[in-house]
């Protein structure tokens, strides 16, 4: 059963309580890396091991996701500004505790080349709900990384071909 979060806008993700922020260097140039974030949602599963499957809503304005480990998002595009950001609100979850969620992806030209991707995990809920999440850090971090090697690799195939 999913319940309704607090709907959040942009600034959401520089002011919630607990903010999470991973960044990862990639030799893909930023065009492509926004294209798969914003453009290809269906084929995240394919390099985020923790997302099982995404579908856009709405007409791209929206997206219905799942994870792994079953937890679910009905989401709402609140930025996908071409080839240097994209970012999300979780309007509906699964989930328990969390009360406002917003995630964004931030792409940069790479000092020497590539991209550099900021992702921000913007979350409010009561302080076992946030201490929660904290502590999930390292968990994401490596999921993170892990995810943005995989990414890195697939568009490194697709540019060869």
């Amino acid at each position: 059963m999913t319940r309704q979060l607090r709907p959040v806008e942009l600034d959401f993700v520089e002011t919630a309580p607990v903010r999470l922020v991973f960044a990862a260097a990639l030799e893909a140039p930023p065009e492509a890396v926004y294209r798969a974030l914003a453009e290809d949602v269906s084929g995240w599963p394919e390099w985020f091991d923790a997302v099982s499957g995404v579908t856009p809503t709405r007409g791209g304005a929206g997206r219905d996701v799942t994870l792994r480990v079953g937890v679910s998002f009905e989401e709402t595009v609140l930025a996908s500004d071409p080839d240097t950001r994209y970012a999300y609100r979780v309007d509906r979850t699964n989930a328990p505790a969390v009360t406002a969620f917003a995630e964004e992806w931030r792409i940069l030209p790479g000092p020497t080349g590539g991209s550099r991707v900021r992702w921000t995990f913007a979350v409010d809920g009561p302080p076992a709900a946030r201490a929660f999440v904290r502590l999930t850090k390292p968990g994401l971090r490596f999921s993170f990384r892990g995810a943005m090697r995989a990414l890195d690799r697939r568009l490194a195939r697709s540019a060869a071909h």
